[in-house]
């Protein structure tokens, strides 16, 4: 009976310190040999008009819109539904990476902070 509340309890923070973590999928910094873009950030579907089935990160790129894959998704800085999230909003982002078979590979994603992020 103890082992099997030990094992429980035992797995039971294994599971929540997985999900915790947020996973980094973007280089700490931009890679000096590559072309820094600032980027119209948002939910492809919500906000770009892109054909999905759920909410996704995408960039636009000369007035085209892409599908980000690689370093950073749609939840990766927050819910997206919130006051300044990618469903709701518009951002700007410091991206590097390129467009491969229609969709941008980054590299690197650091968003860049909303208007009401600066004014406090």
């Amino acid at each position: 009976m103890k082992t099997s509340i030990i094992i429980t309890v035992f797995f039971s923070f294994f599971t929540l310190f997985s999900y915790a973590q947020v996973a980094r999928k973007s280089a700490d910094k931009p890679d000096a040999n590559k072309k820094l873009l600032v980027l119209e950030a948002s939910c492809g579907e919500c906000n770009f008009g892109l054909d999905g089935d759920a909410c996704d990160l995408a960039v636009k790129i000369d007035g085209k819109a892409y599908f980000v894959d690689g370093a950073a998704d749609i939840q990766s800085f927050g819910h997206p539904h919130n006051k300044n999230g990618f469903c709701v909003a518009v951002r700007k982002a410091e991206v590097q990476g390129e467009v491969v078979d229609g969709r941008f590979k980054a590299s690197y994603f650091n968003l860049l902070k909303s208007d009401e992020e600066i004014k406090k």
